[in-house]
């Protein structure tokens, strides 16, 4: 088919508009290092609309934990905003004897400050070789209209050798700005022993 700009062929066009497009801009990293949590204290603000976290290889200190997060309207001196959420995802274990689709009821929040619960199915493994990747994506935090959305997916390898696939959405319910936020394992005693989390910014034009 042949596409034409104000009846004139393709050959005679000398310029053509920009669409518009979301520029995804790196904004900082943080490795772990057997390190409590990683915090993102800075780089959150009205810069732009959306911002997306990437988690790359997440290895936990101790075996079966749970991955989670929270925010922060105070600069990170203290995290636990009202959040409200539903999780649910997918597994399959190695020996094929399992594969299921659940939800996760126990991963719900409503109206609560804990951290809402990540990589639910078998929990993650503390084996050399498992860990949990994915990304989180938090819709316009510095608004003081709205309550802040956001999305999470992810995939870990299992404590007992099992593939989950992880979806879990909800809002922080605050129209104070958003301006920090805290990942963890869920755990006692668990550390981040390794991985990488990115932090980008996302604008629409």
């Amino acid at each position: 088919m042949l596409v034409k700009h104000n009846n004139n062929s393709i050959s005679d066009i000398t310029s053509a508009g920009q669409l518009a497009q979301g520029k995804m801009t790196l904004i900082s990293e943080q490795t772990a290092s057997g390190s409590a949590s990683i915090s993102f204290t800075s780089g959150i603000d009205s810069t732009y609309p959306i911002y997306r976290f990437e988690f790359i290889n997440m290895h936990p200190s101790v075996n079966k934990c749970f991955f989670g997060f929270q925010t922060s309207t105070n600069g990170g001196s203290s995290y636990g905003v009202t959040c409200t959420s539903t999780c649910f995802g997918t597994g399959h274990t190695e020996n094929d004897v399992e594969a299921i689709l659940f939800y996760a009821s126990a991963s719900d929040l409503a109206q609560s400050t804990s951290y809402p619960q990540l990589g639910i199915y078998d929990r993650i493994g503390i084996e050399n070789d498992m860990s949990l990747s994915g990304s989180l994506i938090l819709f316009n935090p510095s608004s003081t209209t709205f309550v802040k959305h956001f999305m999470f997916d992810s995939f870990h390898s299992g404590a007992d050798g099992g593939a989950a696939n992880t979806k879990s959405a909800g809002y922080f319910n605050t129209t104070s700005a958003i301006n920090a936020i805290d990942f963890k394992f869920f755990n006692a005693t668990s550390n981040i022993d390794d991985g990488t989390i990115k932090l980008y910014g996302i604008k629409g034009d």
